[in-house]
């Protein structure tokens, strides 16, 4: 099988990991930056162009969108599907999960459990706003924040009502959601990959700290999962049409509460905290994918 990892950086720890497992598995993995690949559009033949050469014999794709490229992430992925090649984490179900009030809204209909929210345009209904989500303190984030960033724990009314302000006349989306003072500054991560739980860790923000985002000084721990943590993230991620994610909960009076469904999870904190291979689970959903496309094929030849 040929996959390609959509990367923008080889040397970072996940696309080393994914190609080691591949070529672990007998597979040949090329890394390919996504945002130098130039789109073909002609009547039927889509195509590639990278580094000067048309992109030909991929079977398989493991996207590793970052945040800040999601658009022109997505197009590339969007154009191999019409190639026809196996996507392990499809375009659409990027997009869904990359805009935090879309996914929230989809999540919130499944039924899965998550903090009270609530999302406004208009400064005049920030009290009322605050009050829906049980008032002080309050957790206010980005829309298009990542790894912690853009998330601020507003400590009174008085704070939270200021920050709020500010961020409607910067003309930053935002959304506000309940404190869970019970979590103590420390959420889990569940990694899904075909609808199963492969892995599962605790992050512990630093002292001082409510987030607990490695990226922000946070530490992981192995952890075991309860049955309604693990039903919570498998029914989050299968709501966004993820094969594969890293769900984010908080521990509850009232049971796990999903943060975030993220759609390019890293590998490096959960294989160290697990001690699992987590990235050649990944290949081998990648290649169960190809197989099912070819068993596919070979029934309508």
């Amino acid at each position: 099988m040929k996959v390609a990892i959509l990367s923008r950086e080889p040397k970072l720890y996940s696309t080393r990991r994914l190609v080691e497992a591949a070529e672990q598995r007998g597979h040949e993995p090329i890394v390919i930056d996504h945002l130098h690949c130039n789109l073909v559009l002609e009547k039927g033949q889509p195509g590639i162009i990278y580094q000067g050469k048309r992109l030909e014999g991929i079977d398989a794709i493991i996207p590793r969108i970052g945040a800040s490229v999601t658009f022109y992430g997505c197009a590339v992925v969007r154009q191999f599907e019409m190639m026809k090649v196996r996507t392990a984490i499809d375009s659409q179900s990027i997009v869904r999960s990359r805009d935090k009030l879309r996914s929230m809204q989809i999540l919130s209909r499944a039924g899965v459990g998550m903090p009270k929210t609530a999302f406004t345009n208009y400064s005049d209904d920030v009290p009322a706003m605050i009050e829906q989500v049980g008032g002080a303190p309050v957790i206010i984030k980005l829309l298009e924040g990542t790894q912690g960033l853009g998330v601020v724990l507003a400590e009174s009314a008085k704070a939270a009502q200021s920050v709020i302000e500010a961020f409607h006349n910067l003309k930053a989306r935002i959304i506000v959601q309940e404190f869970i003072a019970e979590s103590k500054g420390a959420d889990l991560r569940a990694f899904i990959v075909n609808g199963e739980v492969v892995g599962a860790m605790k992050r512990q923000g630093k002292e001082g700290e409510f987030r607990s985002n490695l990226h922000r000084g946070g530490s992981g721990m192995l952890v075991k999962l309860s049955r309604a943590e693990k039903a919570a993230a498998l029914l989050a991620a299968k709501s966004l049409g993820l094969g594969i994610a890293g769900v984010d909960m908080l521990q509850s009076a009232r049971g796990p509460l999903v943060l975030e469904v993220n759609s390019s999870p890293g590998l490096e904190g959960i294989e160290r905290a697990t001690g699992l291979d987590i990235a050649g689970k990944v290949i081998d959903y990648t290649e169960q994918l190809v197989q099912k496309r070819k068993s596919t094929d070979a029934k309508k030849a």
